[in-house]
């Protein structure tokens, strides 16, 4: 995990689904809507929050009370029955009028809490959100960027891309389970996307990605690096930069979203 930025102010904030969409075959977007929503500080980029949504056979959603890091301690200490799912999830928009905010979902198999939630998610289902905050935090003069993602973080680089400056220059690798995943993207003059779509290969998430990143050549070495998704491909990413490329340490940002093989603790 790479430094963060977090919020000035933040508190626990109770909303409740207003609506989903299916953006795709591996994705879908759920809207969150509720008056405690004017309390969030939007930062944009891949700001992230947690998410608690409740688990099967829970009436009520049990949310933490402190607005602060002893959180967790309360939420460890919350028999595992009445604990909420939490999860982490980029803020795919947000919007002041009508007040609602979309989170959206990138599929993993049928079966995982999360995407059940998304996939099944009713109008006024409850939710919770807390904020932690951005990852993306480019030197103001760090004009040629590489953006690199699995369909964990594609949200969050989509984010990025729709806040970035007219001026920006960049490379971005975006690796999707399925080629009906890729979608328009509009992007300043001199941001080029490369979709990467595993079309069933079996392939571990994010491996694509850092094949293609390592046949790739830098007509001009990034001044800025932004990437997150799988473990593996992250540490992968940043060890090729700094190692073969000679890219400073200090201008990877690389956040690990999850673990191949492993389920999220929560």
């Amino acid at each position: 995990m790479s430094r963060a930025k977090p919020p000035e102010r933040r508190k626990m904030i109770r909303a409740t689904v207003a609506r989903t969409s299916r953006i795709s075959r591996n994705f879908v977007t759920v809207t969150l809507t509720g008056e405690e929503l004017a309390e969030f500080e939007h930062q944009g980029f891949d700001q992230c929050v947690r998410l608690f949504f409740r688990r099967d056979g829970q009436d009520i959603l049990n949310m933490p009370t402190f607005s602060n890091n002893a959180w967790l301690a309360q939420f460890l200490l919350t028999r595992v029955t009445n604990r909420p799912w939490v999860r982490n999830y980029t803020v795919r928009a947000f919007r002041t009028d009508p007040l609602e905010m979309d989170i959206e979902f990138a599929l993993h198999g049928d079966t995982g809490p999360a995407s059940v939630f998304a996939t099944s998610a009713q109008p006024g289902d409850p939710v919770g959100i807390f904020d932690e905050g951005i990852g993306y935090l480019p030197a103001a003069d760090a004009a040629r960027q590489l953006i690199v993602a699995d369909e964990s973080a594609v949200p969050a680089a989509l984010a990025i891309l729709e806040g970035a400056p007219e001026t920006l220059q960049a490379d971005v690798y975006l690796e999707v389970p399925d080629a009906d995943d890729i979608r328009e993207v509009e992007t300043p003059a001199d941001v080029t996307v490369h979709w990467l779509a595993r079309n069933g290969s079996g392939d571990v998430p994010g491996n694509l990605a850092l094949r293609t990143l390592r046949s790739s050549s830098f007509s001009v070495v990034p001044q800025y690096t932004w990437v997150a998704g799988e473990s593996a491909l992250v540490t992968g990413v940043r060890r090729y930069l700094v190692q073969e490329v000679s890219v400073p340490r200090s201008t990877v940002t690389f956040i690990g979203y999850w673990r191949y093989g492993r389920a999220s603790p929560g």
